[in-house]
């Protein structure tokens, strides 16, 4: 089966190869025989109630300095493709979510993964309380500083970060009664209009803050990320240092709640965030962790979610 596939994602040129899940993903294709085209988000329009995208045809090789090449730049019409590949970072802002309703009109019959809809729908950090609060820390979602003070004096140590950041952005750890929460609130609400979500600050996280990897809805690996010395954050965009582990018998019990429903909402690749027995985060929208998880493991993570977009293809 060959299929034609556009990826949307954020500039090539500056990936780390050895890294980038993405690249890894078009790599999978390539190798099965499928045709890439690559664009920008900025490149996506709907022109005339056609939702189109001005890129380039691609081929990916695994050289670094030399990872791709461009074809002839072109519009071409994406209702005209097998699938479209939703891959930029977030922020999850407002060209975000006019992402996800633009590729919505084209989806199923072209198949976006993830599902457009559900990206919009399910943010990560809003998934999680809203569906599974039994799941997760005490969580607190809230603009308000009375109320977050509140949760403070409730529960003490706490993480206090953006509701829709991303890569360790942004993320404080607050101990009880700390009195930097008022000019953290001051900082926060001067960005933008959104709540800050608060968490009970887990000490677990100090031995690793856990990625596993879902594949419709299906459990396939971990990684656990440790935090560097002297930080909390355990984002490898911040210093966090991926290592070899296995899931236990929470991870495959929490694994075994959400992934009938990531798989009945079409959120073919996941990556979820475990702190000891707790989910803190479902990630939806450019989720990573593949090539560490197959360096580990020595499975083919990137041929099971193409797997599994060809099997919902041909069904």
């Amino acid at each position: 089966m060959s299929l034609k596939v556009a990826i949307q994602m954020d500039p090539i040129d500056p990936i780390d190869i050895n890294a980038d899940s993405t690249f890894r993903i078009a790599e999978e294709a390539q190798a099965r025989g499928h045709e890439l085209f690559y664009y920008t988000p900025d490149k996506l329009a709907l022109d005339e109630g056609r939702v189109v995208a001005r890129g380039w045809p691609l081929k990916v090789r695994r050289q670094v300095g030399d990872h791709f090449e461009l074809g002839a730049e072109q519009v071409v019409d994406l209702a005209e493709y097998d699938v479209v590949w939703l891959r930029q970072d977030p922020p999850f802002d407002m060209g975000y979510i006019t992402t996800t309703h633009l590729l919505q009109m084209i989806h199923p019959k072209t198949m976006v993964v993830n599902d457009p809809f559900w990206v919009r729908n399910y943010p990560e950090k809003l998934l999680v309380v809203e569906q599974f609060p039994d799941l997760t820390p005490p969580t607190t979602i809230a603009r308000d500083l009375d109320t977050l003070k509140a949760f403070r004096d409730r529960h003490g140590d706490m993480i206090l970060k953006p509701l829709y950041g991303n890569g360790g952005a942004g993320v404080f750890k607050l101990k009880a009664g700390d009195s930097n929460i008022n000019s953290l609130h001051e900082m926060f609400t001067g960005i933008n209009s959104e709540p800050l979500i608060a968490q009970k600050f887990l000490p677990d996280v100090s031995k690793g803050d856990k990625r596993v990897i879902l594949v419709d809805g299906e459990p396939v690996g971990a990684i656990n990320r440790v935090p560097a010395a002297g930080e909390t954050r355990s984002n490898m965009h911040v210093g966090g240092r991926p290592e070899k582990v296995d899931l236990t018998e929470r991870d495959l019990e929490i694994c075994a709640r959400i992934g009938p429903l990531l798989k009945e909402k079409g959120q073919i690749f996941v990556g979820i965030d475990v702190i000891g027995d707790w989910l803190t985060e479902i990630n939806v929208t450019s989720p990573t962790g593949i090539q560490e998880l197959e360096r580990f493991d020595g499975v083919n993570i990137a041929e099971k979610i193409w797997q599994a977009i060809e099997n919902r293809r041909a069904g």
